[in-house]
């Protein structure tokens, strides 16, 4: 199995290239709002209002904007930081029990191994004894065959001289 460790990277965006998009969006929001309250009849006066401190860049909802995405920027990038240090221990724990893994199978096959050479030990003493008395017992069974062979000469041999002779 190959070896994978991942890390999560966080892209580095600057604020300050929000904030022209967030100002494009605040302005296409605010001119919604103004033609909504034209048609309500409230007039063009808070529209200017609100204009004028959105272009204002040092204006307080700006400045807790900032503030707001630099936290956000440095939860997100602990979190990245967290996920990659957990996904490290994660990869170093995994390569101690692959290798405690093979330790144990090693040690375990060697048992097995040596257990297997016991038991065929222990089967080729039986083999050896069984086949010690079979070749007894072929022997004697040749001896036997021998003997009786030796018995039916005998008896014909006998039987030609009773049969060969005349009867008195």
């Amino acid at each position: 199995m190959p070896h994978r460790q991942t890390e999560v990277d966080m892209p580095q965006v600057e604020c300050k290239d929000q904030e022209p998009q967030l100002l494009e969006e605040s302005q296409e929001r605010q001119q919604g709002e103004e033609s909504r309250e034209e048609e309500a009849g409230r007039g063009p006066a808070s529209a200017n209002r609100q204009m004028m401190m959105l272009e204002g860049k040092s204006g307080p909802y700006f400045s807790s904007l900032d503030s707001s995405i630099n936290i956000l920027k440095k939860r997100a990038q602990e979190l990245i930081e967290n996920i990659n240090e957990s996904r490290q221990k994660d990869h170093a724990l995994m390569t101690n029990f692959r290798d405690s893994l093979r330790i144990k199978v090693s040690d375990l096959t060697e048992k097995l191994e040596e257990r297997m050479y016991q038991i065929y030990n222990h089967h080729n003493k039986i083999i050896q004894e069984k086949l010690q008395e079979f070749t007894q017992k072929m022997a004697k069974i040749s001896h036997l065959e021998t003997e009786l062979k030796e018995v039916c000469h005998s008896v014909e041999t006998v039987y030609k001289d009773l049969c060969g002779q005349p009867e008195v």
